[in-house]
């Protein structure tokens, strides 16, 4: 992986902030799909949660402009309060709530390389833990991000 990309992918600031601070266009939030549905079974296992048990999920792009960077999801247990904050969202990032809390702590980031060697695209993602709630975060930067910023393929 290149120095830009590590740059990128193992930042345990706000990735809202850094992606603001880089877009020349207006940065936004697009909702894809939110509700209740079984997660992955590795995101069950992430989380502690039973292959068969349910939790909120929000997916969203977060836009630079019309260039969708970044896709997100997000994954709450439904016996935590962060399922309830995860619903009342919408189009606001999800980042500029979760970095503002004084007691956050995040699990060590997981990073996988998502598509064929030379294609640069990357998935990371960590668990989020805020007083009882906890949360899975998975952030899949796009292509999109690669050739507007000039990142390197690798």
């Amino acid at each position: 992986m290149s120095a830009a990309w590590w740059q990128w992918v193992a930042s345990t600031d706000s990735l809202t902030a850094r992606l603001i601070a880089a877009s020349e266009r207006p940065f936004r939030v697009r909702l894809v799909h939110q509700g209740i549905e079984r997660p992955r079974r590795d995101e069950a296992l992430a989380l502690g949660l039973a292959h068969t048990d349910v939790a909120w999920i929000r997916e969203v792009m977060l836009m630079s402009g019309e260039r969708p960077w970044v896709a997100a999801r997000s994954v709450a247990p439904l016996d935590r309060i962060g399922c309830r904050r995860l619903r009342t969202l919408g189009e606001r990032s999800l980042g500029s709530w979760l970095f503002a809390q004084h007691d956050l702590e995040r699990d060590p980031i997981e990073v996988a390389r998502v598509s064929p060697p030379g294609e640069g695209l990357w998935l990371r993602r960590s668990r989020f833990r805020h007083g009882g709630i906890q949360l899975l975060v998975q952030e899949c930067f796009q292509r999109e991000m690669a050739e507007d910023l000039g990142l390197s393929p690798t």
